[in-house]
């Protein structure tokens, strides 16, 4: 193996150093004990990092993520991976939006790695992403579902930082969903917008500047949560519906008009899949 170069003028330092802060992982294992779920393996390297499980819920593990580095710029490259083993029960969420900043070198990368065992639940709710102007994000969620097992997963962005007149302003987003189980395929989403508006057209934004889709995988419940996300459309803010996967789930797609309206709808159509999919009331999360 070569040696690692130093760098010139800094002692002890290497040319490796400045990917030190920019590479961020996070592994997580939960697994049932007994009556509860508890996190049972954490490993993390900044700019990641997890707080302690809170005790909010009876059935789940809820973990809150965050980066205290205070959001992604160009070049960092963040891996998250989640394993919730059988008859689990796990909750991931962080404590404020994502902000993703200006870059003019390369994307800020994402790549999430889900895995359901059997009879596991999990439920991927993070708070938005905010991408300013200028700013480029790829990132990429994929999710094994096992046999038994349930998954609520919320993927959700703005325009940008709309109240500074910057919506639509970031260089990319480049965000993909793949869902599979021991059957195969369930859902393969993808969305890519490059430089600009994707336009006021049918089947685009249609003038909204907060984006969310939600995905709910499971084996009971389903017809009856589509029929409660149904429910919820005909707001003046909020343009919301759900679709049939070809098996064992919905997607989701909600388009709002500012964010109060995203977070309520958001809340809405999670506390639906957890009365429907998962027979549990609302979780409240406490946030600032």
């Amino acid at each position: 193996m070569a040696a690692q170069r130093p760098v010139a003028g800094v002692a002890g330092l290497t040319a490796a150093t400045p990917r030190v802060g920019r590479d961020g992982a996070l592994s997580l294992r939960v697994e049932r004990r007994g009556t509860r779920s508890v996190l049972a393996g954490c490993r993390w390297t900044m700019p990641l990092q997890v707080m302690a499980p809170m005790a909010l819920d009876d059935a789940a593990a809820v973990v809150s993520m965050l980066n205290p580095t205070g959001g992604l710029v160009g070049g960092d490259r963040l891996t998250i991976d989640v394993a919730v083993g059988a008859g689990a029960h796990a909750c991931l969420t962080t404590p404020s939006a994502t902000k993703v900043y200006r870059t003019i070198a390369a994307p800020a990368e994402q790549t999430v790695r889900l895995a359901l065992g059997p009879q596991a639940r999990l439920e991927w709710v993070p708070d938005h992403t905010i991408p300013f102007a200028g700013a480029a994000l790829r990132q990429r969620v994929e999710a094994d579902v096992a046999d038994g097992a349930a998954l609520v997963l919320v993927d959700a962005f703005t325009a940008g930082r709309v109240a500074r007149g910057e919506a639509w302003r970031f260089a990319l987003l480049d965000s993909a969903l793949s869902v599979r189980d021991p059957g195969g395929w369930l859902l393969h989403d993808r969305l890519v917008l490059r430089d600009g508006a994707p336009g006021p057209g049918l089947g685009l934004a249609e003038d909204r500047r907060y984006v969310a889709t939600v995905v709910v995988i499971a084996d009971t419940g389903i017809p009856a949560f589509a029929d409660d996300v149904a429910a919820l459309d005909g707001a003046d803010d909020v343009d919301v519906g759900a679709a049939p996967l070809p098996r064992r789930g919905a997607l989701v797609r909600c388009l709002a008009a500012d964010a109060p309206a995203l977070v309520r709808t958001v809340d809405a159509i999670w506390a639906a899949a957890r009365r429907r999919v998962l027979g549990l009331p609302a979780l409240v999360l406490r946030k600032p």
